[in-house]
């Protein structure tokens, strides 16, 4: 490593940067011809190359990642996390209930506070539009700072934008990402059979939580936050061994062309297989176009999608693009011991992707979003291994039994998919 390298720093700032253009060639309808080219496929040094230009920001070393599939152990490890904290807290939920689960995190933030931590929680007006103003309140009469993303009937004119993200920070230097919002149908201390839903999380210790810090400074400073310092990062503190991840954040007007074209590049590079979890799926017809594409290269591409859901009317938009891609050599699964709420990808046995995106118009248009994208056998193998136990509690979706639906079902699936850029 060179003297200069050595002493580098990584400012903190956004990547990818507001108002920034990208290029033509790497755009989610072009990116795919250089991602392709790849000789090695995933494992080609020009891959990870590829995605930093298409990002902007870098890949960054030297992180622990911990995969957990169910909200009990991933809420427990959060607030073991939050238990260590010495300097601060930054907690960010789409949905931040005050059910039991929400008053777990309640206690532990103010005995957090209580010690002299810093604690800043953000939740998204509308996502948490049920939870009582009494429970905010609380935080706020014991020391923790508390900003609702758009409140609801004060930004009209930005109701539709909401902040999706799902993140845990503590001191800087553990995070928490992926699928699961604060409540009960994650973690409920007693649930019933078949009440939690199946869903994915992730803990990061390295270097990706600073940069994940400057994602959650982004929506808190949005949200009428005071903007907090951010000392820059040691590059050499990316280089060590351990995970590489790539922070893919995006916001409406910023990083969602990136978000992306990222997954346009992997769906194209891969060799082998493709297996993709996802929520709430309804891509379009350019996302289909590249799933299509890989398929017919012969690589084994799987959706796993919700066979229940919280929202019925996505599930049949869902539906509307069924045929298109079982006829292009997509396998579909459908998940049935759970309402599934994950949003997952893995690639080849190295790329991964975890985070709170899902494959629909909301989330590459309206929502901030925030997923990592991890190189790194141990992350995917894990991942595998999840697909392949929920592909045990699924059902797939064969072409012929498609084609011999009731017309009724045709249409009601082909009216939802008209719907899809408004669901």
């Amino acid at each position: 490593m060179s003297r200069g390298h050595r002493f580098r720093r990584f400012r903190a700032v956004l990547r990818p940067a507001p108002g920034r253009k990208l290029p033509r060639e790497l755009r989610v309808d072009r990116v795919g011809r250089l991602a392709a080219a790849l000789a090695g496929g995933l494992e080609d040094p020009g891959f990870e190359i590829l995605l930093r230009r298409i990002d902007g920001g870098p890949f960054l070393g030297g992180n622990q990642v911990e995969i957990y599939f169910e909200g009990r152990t991933a809420f427990a490890a959060m607030r073991e996390a939050a238990l260590a904290a010495q300097r601060e807290i930054l907690l960010e939920s789409y949905i931040f209930k005050d059910d039991a689960t929400g008053h777990l995190f309640l206690d532990g933030a103010k005995a957090a506070a209580a010690r002299g931590i810093r604690v800043r929680v953000l939740a998204d007006a509308m996502g948490s539009f049920a939870t009582r103003a009494g429970f905010w309140r609380e935080m706020e009469s014991h020391g923790i700072e508390v900003h609702l993303f758009h409140p609801v009937f004060k930004q009209l004119w930005y109701q539709p934008f909401r902040d999706h993200r799902k993140i845990l920070l503590v001191d800087r230097e553990v995070a928490f990402t992926g699928g699961m919002n604060i409540g009960e149908e994650y973690g409920s201390p007693s649930p019933r059979p078949g009440q939690l839903w199946r869903d994915t999380h992730v803990r990061v210790i390295g270097p990706a939580a600073w940069e994940m810090t400057v994602v959650f400074s982004e929506g808190w400073k949005r949200a009428g936050g005071e903007p907090f310092e951010l000392e820059p990062l040691p590059a050499g503190a990316a280089d060590a061994s351990g995970s590489r991840i790539l922070v893919l954040d995006s916001r409406p007007h910023r990083g969602q062309a990136e978000s992306a074209a990222a997954l346009a590049a992997i769906a194209a590079a891969c060799r082998q297989r493709l297996w993709i979890t996802n929520a709430y799926f309804a891509p379009g017809r350019q996302a289909v176009r590249i799933l299509e594409e890989a398929a017919a290269r012969g690589v084994d591409v799987r959706l796993l999608l919700p066979g229940k859901t919280d929202v019925p009317v996505v599930r049949r938009a869902a539906h509307g693009y069924y045929g298109a891609l079982l006829e292009g050599g997509v396998r579909i699964f459908e998940y049935q011991a759970a309402i599934l709420h994950s949003k997952t990808l893995v690639a080849d046995g190295l790329a991964s992707v975890v985070g709170s995106t899902n494959l629909d118009f909301r989330s590459f248009l309206f929502n901030a979003e925030c997923d990592l994208l991890i190189l790194c056998p141990t992350t995917a193998a894990t991942l595998e291994q999840a697909f392949h136990d929920d592909l045990e509690k699924s059902t797939e979706v064969h072409l012929a039994d498609w084609r011999r639906r009731p017309f009724t079902e045709k249409l009601g699936d082909r009216a939802a998919r008209w719907l899809s850029p408004v669901l």
